[in-house]
């Protein structure tokens, strides 16, 4: 019995339900239940159409489970009901999935947790553990949201700008538990991107693979943080960076660009540079410049100036950084890579250390810290270089 098969029909199946009337909340129970009965039975011989057999099983546990209500008349009318033919025309039951988990009316939190849990097909303890929270807490989010959708219908029109901001968010949820979620984003938006001709979406799975690609290089053996310039780049997945390069130009083929293909044609050019020395600058601010007419938040401008800086010289980057709010997350540790770079040594240091302070995670602050205590050791030996 192959596990991953089971994964890759679960969502497919819930909507099955959900469209011949099941709410959702029933429907993804009435599937939990009939996944466990065949983890029991296909061991030895799994059924010719695993779907079917699923979808069959599914639905009389649904019907069982609403002849047990109080609603004499819903069950009675459940009861007579003939198990509805699949649904007819073009439309993919997982898209529309895709579409009723991302729903406007959700937390962005809850939306990624179902997600997970019904297009995903992870457990509830899985989830629970990849978010670092207990599993009772986690049982309580997902059973929230699934009453949430449960009044939506499957047949108005999805966002596919919220999806992709859902798998996005599943993406950098990082490495936490026995789930990458990491994996599991790209997983997951390779699946949409199957079912769904939309460049934002091949933009989408190719950033995902251009970051994915580095994930190795990032930290040390004993976990410290390793800046994209100093990372060992014999140790980046060549083969994932080549694949999410081919899917990115097919996306930028058809012309119609957006957010993630500029997202992910910066992540090509660090990709694609033998060396940081030897990275396109000029051509990576211009992208940025692109970015800024789809996303203009403070955060494209952060990473903006670093482009800068390196492009045009550290005062140039300090004057583009000084349109960023000051209060925003890691502003203080551009700033400071900035004034180094300008050879302004003692600010630098100060701005580490309260870059460090800021710091949302152990390894970030550590690296943080470090940077400061390097710059106090040896002041006044920086040339200026703005």
């Amino acid at each position: 019995m192959d596990e991953d098969v089971l994964r890759t029909l679960t969502p497919a199946v819930i909507a099955v339900l959900v469209r011949r009337g099941a709410d959702f909340a029933a429907a993804e129970n009435a599937v939990q239940e009939a996944l466990v009965e065949a983890v029991r039975g296909w061991r030895d011989q799994p059924p010719q159409d695993p779907k079917g057999w699923l979808i069959t099983v599914a639905w009389r546990k649904f019907i069982d489970a609403t002849r047990s209500e109080t609603a004499r008349h819903r069950r009675e009318e459940l009861h007579d009901q003939e198990p509805a033919p699949p649904p007819v025309g073009d439309v993919d039951d997982t898209l529309w999935l895709y579409f009723l988990c991302a729903h406007p009316s959700l937390s962005p939190g809850s939306a990624v947790a179902l997600t997970l849990r019904a297009v995903g097909g992870l457990t509830t303890r899985q989830i629970a553990q990849a978010h670092l929270v207990p599993e009772a807490t986690m049982a309580q989010r997902i059973s929230r949201a699934k009453r949430t959708v449960a009044d939506h219908r499957l047949d108005q029109p999805g966002d596919i700008a919220t999806v992709l901001r859902v798998l996005y968010l599943v993406f950098n949820e990082g490495y936490s538990g026995d789930t990458d979620l990491a994996a599991e984003a790209i997983r997951l938006t390779r699946q949409l991107a199957t079912m769904l001709a939309h460049p934002e979406v091949r933009g989408l799975l190719a950033l995902m693979m251009l970051h994915h690609a580095r994930r190795r290089a990032r930290t040390t053996a004993t976990g410290a943080l390793v800046p994209l310039a100093e990372q060992d780049r014999t140790r980046w997945d060549t083969s994932m960076i080549s694949e999410g390069i081919t899917i990115l130009q097919a996306a930028l083929a058809e012309e119609r660009p957006g957010e993630y293909q500029c997202q992910a044609a910066i992540a090509a050019l660090h990709a694609d540079a033998p060396t940081a020395e030897q990275t396109d600058w000029v051509q990576i601010v211009e992208w940025y410049d692109e970015l800024l007419t789809f996303n203009d938040s403070s955060v494209v401008r952060l990473n903006r100036a670093v482009a800068v800086g390196e492009a045009d010289g550290a005062r140039a980057g300090l004057a583009a950084l000084a349109d960023v709010d000051p209060d925003l997350p890691r502003q203080a540790a551009v700033a400071a890579h900035l004034h180094e770079k300008n050879g302004d040594v003692d600010q630098a240091a100060d701005l580490y250390a309260v870059a460090a302070e800021r710091a949302t995670n152990l390894a970030e602050r550590h690296h943080l810290l470090t940077q400061a205590a390097r710059l106090n050791q040896t002041p006044g030996d920086h040339e200026v270089r703005g």
